[in-house]
């Protein structure tokens, strides 16, 4: 659940948890028991993308497609697929051949309630799922737009985005990295599919390309924001709250902006990227105010 923002008027956690409820409807829809073989994937998919999780990526689509006046059913079906990408990324990084997890979102990971071989199948369909949704008519008319969609969540979350960032994080285990090597890394690790998230929304707006540049640089400011108010909790959470395994880094001997600046340099860092995030949108009045109450959560939530 998100917390309280600092902007007046806006009930972000309310919004967060509306959206949230959505995003779990339309997964619910697609991941029907089929009472075949196929049962125990369908489980574990529910187990990974039903009821948890902050939706920040469907959360900052929604927010965007007001600025644009979009069908929020049109948003929310563009943010379930990014989320899908997300989902599969965590079932895939809990993984013991790469972060070796064993709680996700306060529960068990999938590997571990499922099996390895259901949780790789879990995430590859997570994948899958993401690009059915894009490319349905019900997510726009335009076969055009859904094309745009279809192209732009590829790139996001492929070797040039965040998969990319994942290789990237792999073999940093003992790399003396410098601030801009660890920025780089997690501006396509995290970066990327945050980044798309309101990408998405200009794209199903008809925004031309240079049209979006203000929300890019939103977008890409909260993104490295977020990752390094992932790092601090890291460094210093708690993990009943954050419902996950912390001091990963520090232990796996990899860079993270705490290690290089410093937790008060990292904080005021966070703090300076939000402010210029929330000066992208000076263009837009209260109804930008959902994506500036989320850029302040970005920079002020413990989980």
């Amino acid at each position: 659940m998100l917390a309280e923002p600092s902007v007046a008027g806006v009930d972000l956690a309310g919004e967060a948890a509306r959206i949230s409820a959505e995003v779990d409807a339309i997964f619910s829809s697609y991941l029907v028991d089929p009472g075949d073989g196929r049962a125990a994937l369908f489980a574990a998919m529910r187990h990974a993308g039903i009821g948890g999780g902050k939706r920040l990526r469907p959360l900052l689509t929604v927010a965007a497609g007001r600025l644009f006046g979009m069908a929020e059913d049109r948003s929310l079906r563009a943010g379930a697929a990014i989320e899908s990408i997300h989902v599969y990324s965590l079932i895939h990084d809990d993984l013991p051949c790469m972060d070796d997890d064993d709680l996700r979102r306060g529960k068990p990971t999938v590997h571990k309630a499922f099996g390895e071989a259901t949780a790789v199948l879990a995430g590859d369909c997570f994948h899958d799922l993401a690009f059915e949704i894009l490319a349905d008519e019900a997510t726009h008319e335009d076969p055009f737009v859904r094309a745009e969609l279809v192209l732009e969540l590829a790139r996001a979350s492929g070797p040039h985005g965040m998969a990319g960032g994942q290789m990237l994080d792999l073999v940093a285990v003992g790399q003396a990295l410098d601030a801009a090597a660890v920025t780089r890394l997690q501006q396509l690790k995290t970066g990327a599919l945050i980044e798309f998230a309101v990408e998405a929304a200009c794209i199903m707006g008809r925004l031309d390309p240079q049209a979006r540049t203000p929300y890019r640089g939103y977008a890409r400011g909260i993104g490295l924001a977020f990752q390094i108010a992932d790092d601090l909790l890291d460094h210093q959470g708690d993990e009943q709250a954050t419902g996950k395994r912390l001091h990963k880094d520090a232990g796996a001997g990899k860079a993270t902006f705490v290690s290089l600046v410093g937790e008060e340099r990292a904080r005021q860092q966070c703090e300076m990227l939000v402010t210029q995030a929330i000066e992208h949108l000076h263009d837009h009045g209260e109804e930008a105010d959902l994506l500036r109450a989320i850029a302040r959560y970005v920079q002020e939530r413990d989980r």
